[in-house]
């Protein structure tokens, strides 16, 4: 082989200048990007809270009906994360680590909440458990109904973050416990929990999130009954009705804010919990 040739191949292989996805050029668009996505609509809605200045902020968030669907939000959508952390961290072990006819039929139709418009799931829900409910249960207009309703659209969240941290778990530490005399529940609690911990909670920050500003799913089911059932979302709709844009957009950073502490504070536990798991 030739010098010449050898050179040749060389530069055939080596690193070429120019666009790298990690160079400036990338984190321009991405920044640009972000900027016209989230940012300037998280930036407009914030400067119309304060149309009637820091006065006006206050007086939207703090008034009785504002402060009522806040808190109905808050709760029920504590009660769906609850709701999901459990059953979703179920439907994940199942889906992982069982064999049964029809599993890939299920693994599909965990994502069908992401597919469905809600406002289907709403009329769906309000069909089954509605005033003419084939079953004789009736949940329209009522905390259970939003409850259910809000499970329905936000269950995905937990499984898929679980499902993908159980499937690398490693079985053999499992086993090795099982041979030296550990039960089930120790097993479980000592080593698979702290290694799903991560997942779960940001599954859990994720459907909490989602909860509180969900719309389209309650909007049936839900009724819209002020102080019962009235969700800050439909709360919002309402005061853009009657013309109040500044009560709307209070409320709104009101659940801006709320979904940002949320999410760092488990983004931050997370953390602490993958490096105590790190150390050990």
């Amino acid at each position: 082989m030739t010098t010449e040739r050898v050179s040749h191949e060389t530069q055939d292989f080596a690193p070429r200048r120019g666009w790298r996805p990690d160079g400036p050029l990338s984190l321009g668009i991405t920044g640009l990007w972000l900027s016209i996505i989230v940012l300037l609509p998280l930036a407009a809605i914030a400067a119309q809270a304060f149309d009637d200045g820091a006065g006006g902020f206050w007086d939207g968030i703090t008034d009785p009906a504002a402060l009522q669907a806040l808190g109905i939000t808050v709760v029920v959508s504590l009660i769906v994360g609850v709701v999901n952390v459990l059953f979703g961290t179920v439907i994940a072990w199942v889906l992982v680590r069982d064999e049964f006819p029809g599993k890939g039929v299920v693994n599909a139709i965990i994502d069908l909440p992401f597919a469905l418009p809600t406002i289907v799931a709403s009329l769906v829900l309000l069909a089954l458990y509605g005033p003419n409910s084939p079953f004789d249960i009736h949940l329209a207009a009522t905390q259970p109904g939003v409850v259910l309703a809000l499970t329905f659209v936000t269950l995905p969240f937990v499984v898929r973050q679980v499902q993908p941290v159980l499937m690398e778990l490693d079985t053999s530490v499992e086993e090795a416990a099982a041979v030296l005399g550990a039960g089930n529940r120790v097993i479980w609690s000592r080593i698979v929990l702290p290694a799903l911990l991560p997942a779960i909670l940001s599954g859990a920050g994720l459907a909490f999130t989602r909860a509180i500003g969900e719309f389209g799913s309650v909007v049936l089911i839900g009724g819209n009954i002020p102080g019962k059932t009235q969700v800050a979302s439909q709360y919002i709709q309402q005061q853009i009705e009657v013309d109040e844009p500044v009560n709307a957009a209070a409320v709104s950073v009101a659940l801006l804010v709320i979904a940002f502490v949320v999410l760092f504070l488990l983004r931050v536990v997370a953390k602490i919990q993958t490096r105590r798991e790190g150390s050990e």
